[in-house]
């Protein structure tokens, strides 16, 4: 949306950024079945902008799992709105700890 741009009609990378964030968050709570937090993001380096009315599409994939965390990978496409033509504008790993209901850190998978 145009409050989420620069003069220019750039989307503000932290709103890119977010929306990263959310899917990998998604898988990362898919794949641990409970609560995760993001710990850190690593590698973001914006390639292309994005403009207002572009069609933003995330992958993520799962690179590793630790005893308590995830590395998942986002790749970022943007495409404009009257074309067909998509282009990779970002990519990121982002790192996420299981939680558990006290907020502290668990195994990703219950050993139950």
């Amino acid at each position: 949306m145009p409050a989420d741009t620069n003069p220019s009609g750039d989307i503000f990378g932290g709103w890119l950024m977010s929306q990263m964030d959310l899917a990998a968050g998604n898988m990362a709570g898919r794949v641990s079945q409970g609560r995760c937090a993001t710990v850190s993001v690593e590698a973001l380096q914006f390639l292309r902008p994005v403009k207002v009315g572009d069609e933003v599409t995330l992958y993520a994939t799962l690179r590793k799992v630790g005893r308590t965390s995830m590395r998942i990978h986002v790749d970022a496409w943007g495409r404009p709105r009257y074309s067909d033509k998509a282009a990779k504008v970002t990519d990121a790993d982002f790192v996420f700890v299981a939680l558990d209901d006290e907020g502290k850190a668990r195994p990703v998978f219950d050993s139950e």
